[in-house]
């Protein structure tokens, strides 16, 4: 039986990840012999208040995959208005670059972000750190 697309476009996609890294990003596999789960490690971008941290998350492609989105958990703790407390991404925000208040997936977050945004960085300072403390 060959191999399935979404599998080879997997290995292809994960292969040119390691060749040309992207800046804060870095990806591999959870289990070498499956290519649909991976584990990524992103670091808090410069001039954002996650500026320093260190968040890992799972991706779950499914076999369809590019037809149909993976999902994405994070594993560490992360203060964010689209990502449940649970650390379920909201996937329609992966694009996205800000946080979107309007339709949050941590509605907590989405109404601190709003009307106590100091309250807000604080949770999220504390997430960098904690993820500083977890990475090392």
């Amino acid at each position: 039986m060959s191999e399935p697309q979404s599998s080879l476009l997997l290995k292809k996609q994960l292969a040119e990840l390691n060749k040309n890294p992207v800046e804060g990003f870095s990806a591999g596999l959870i289990d070498d012999n499956d290519i649909y789960r991976w584990e990524v490690l992103i670091i808090g971008p410069p001039d954002t208040l996650y500026e320093g941290g260190f968040f890992k998350a799972h991706l779950h492609f499914p076999k369809e995959y590019p037809l149909r989105p993976p999902r994405m958990k994070f594993v560490t703790e992360i203060w964010h208005p689209n990502i449940e407390k649970n650390g379920d991404v909201c996937i329609s925000i992966l694009h996205e670059p800000d946080p979107n208040d309007e339709s949050p997936a941590n509605v907590d977050a989405a109404k601190e972000w709003r009307e106590s945004y100091s309250e807000f960085k604080r949770k999220v300072a504390q997430c960098v750190r904690k993820s500083q403390e977890d990475c090392s």
